[in-house]
């Protein structure tokens, strides 16, 4: 969230501040006039200096995957940010929180959310404290339960709680809502619960997420599942872990609607309804997974061997990514990787990429046939083997878009970076699989995947060397 609400306020003109327990992680994540500094909210000593000369104070901070202790760490760095800011002189508070009646018996989780908003008011200013439930959109942890539970099980044993209501809203609105804050009229500290267009319950949303992916779900009701049992299930079958999930669970059993919606009426902003915030979250992911460098996301070792294990990310999309130093320039080296496929062949175990060509013929893919139109140079959008050329900007990064059948989409990417006198290239496989039939898939294949990329690495770091005497 943090991370998505400080683009928006750059793009808005704002002067930003982050706060980061490891600021160098943030390198390059922010725009040049935003400036990070180091803190954390549990050393008290390291506030001042983070918020001196602040006006307008954001409150993201969660510590549920903490484990059982998450509400004494929530109140303790809640009551440490309230002093700081009240000694810095902080004009105002924008807090998220969590929907929920108080007197509908919360869960420990919402019930701390809701003793956060009271322990930020303690600061002597005004805290304006948006509540809301589910945020629909890629990297939320309800959405990513939901996206897992759908794409990993054909079919689920749903119990009660997947029939509780619940007022989801899109991650571009619950922005919308927070940059405005920074400008609203606010003489007192006030609540403001905002949720999206539909009240829908977790079995609607996973079925609506289950239609728009072109997958058929059956789900069977059972009459009871614990919150702990339904938790060590999630942990199993979802990216969760499993004390999350029995917090997630637990608050999942309470109502979270918008039952005074006037605050919100005073906000510019006319959130969508569940399909649409839905919908713009797949291609918020899409757009993010096609700018990622995956060589940042998973092993970039500087030595050709294959990782540990294939990564699966939250949303299971599978990653592979190896590197290898060579010997030899960069623009010598993007000419070995631009020159795969066609009738180079693929540097490595070409009986494989025939094989597997052949066999997509036979299932109405592409196949191999239609080569490459040029042995060398590439252009964005043309076909190569079974690729699609996706990303061609030399002599850097080529990404391919697979085209032949599969349980799923696939990528394939070469970058090349200059290291001393040689480069680095990082060549990278992303597999997405679809539902249970691509997960076999990938894993009943890793270790033939495995042999070929490696392989192919290797191949194409000695046509580098090659090209550069």
């Amino acid at each position: 969230m943090g991370g998505r609400l400080v683009r928006r306020l750059e793009a808005n003109g704002r002067r930003v501040r982050c706060l980061a327990r490891n600021p160098g992680a943030l390198a390059g994540r922010v725009g040049p006039g935003t400036e990070v500094v180091a803190g954390d909210l549990m050393n008290p000593a390291s506030l001042p200096a983070a918020l001196a000369g602040v006006s307008t104070a954001f409150y993201l901070v969660h510590s549920m995957t903490s484990g059982a202790a998450f509400e004494d760490l929530d109140r303790l760095a809640a009551k440490n940010f309230a002093d700081a800011a009240r000694a810095a002189g902080v004009q105002r508070v924008i807090y998220l929180g969590g929907l929920g009646d108080d007197d509908a018996g919360l869960s420990s989780h919402l019930r701390s959310r809701h003793e956060i908003g009271d322990i930020l008011k303690t600061f002597g200013g005004p805290v304006l404290e948006f509540r809301a439930a589910v945020v629909l959109g890629s990297g939320s942890l309800s959405f990513e339960m939901i996206r897992a539970l759908v794409e990993r099980l054909p079919v689920m044993v749903t119990p009660r709680w997947v029939k509780v209501r619940t007022q989801p809203i899109g991650i571009e609105d619950l922005l919308s809502y927070l940059a405005l804050a920074v400008d609203a009229p606010l003489d007192a500290s006030r609540i403001v619960e905002i949720g999206g267009a539909n009240v829908v319950s977790y079995a609607d949303m996973m079925d609506a997420y289950a239609r728009q992916r072109g997958l058929r779900r059956l789900m069977i009701p059972v009459p009871v599942l614990t919150p702990r049992l339904s938790g060590l299930w999630l942990g199993l079958v979802t990216p969760i872990y499993a004390r999350v999930g029995r917090a997630l669970i637990a608050s999942i059993q309470n109502e979270t609607i918008v039952r005074h919606p006037d605050g919100a009426r005073a906000f510019a902003v006319t959130p969508v309804g569940m399909d649409a915030a839905i919908r713009r979250a797949m291609i918020f992911e899409d757009r993010a997974f096609a700018e990622t460098r995956w060589c940042d996301a998973v092993s970039s070792a500087r030595s050709a061997r294959p990782p540990a294990a294939a990564a699966a990310a939250p949303n299971a999309r599978i990653v592979d990514a190896r590197s290898v130093r060579v010997a030899a320039p960069p623009a010598a080296a993007f000419r070995a990787v631009s020159s795969i496929g066609g009738k180079t062949g693929w540097h490595f175990g070409n009986i494989f990429w025939r094989i597997r060509g052949s066999a997509d013929l036979l299932i109405g893919g592409p196949g191999l046939r239609r080569g490459r139109r040029h042995p060398e140079d590439l252009r964005v959008g043309e076909p190569l083997d079974f690729w699609r050329v996706e990303t061609f900007t030399p002599p850097e990064l080529l990404r391919l878009r697979a085209e032949m059948k599969l349980p799923g989409r696939a990528w394939l990417q070469f970058e090349v970076k200059p290291d001393g006198a040689g480069s680095v290239i990082t060549q990278t496989a992303v597999f997405d699989p679809r539902g249970v039939s691509g997960l076999l898939y990938w894993y009943g294949l890793y270790p033939i995947h495995a042999l070929i990329f490696q392989g192919m690495l290797r191949g194409v770091a000695r046509a580098a060397v090659s090209a550069s005497l």
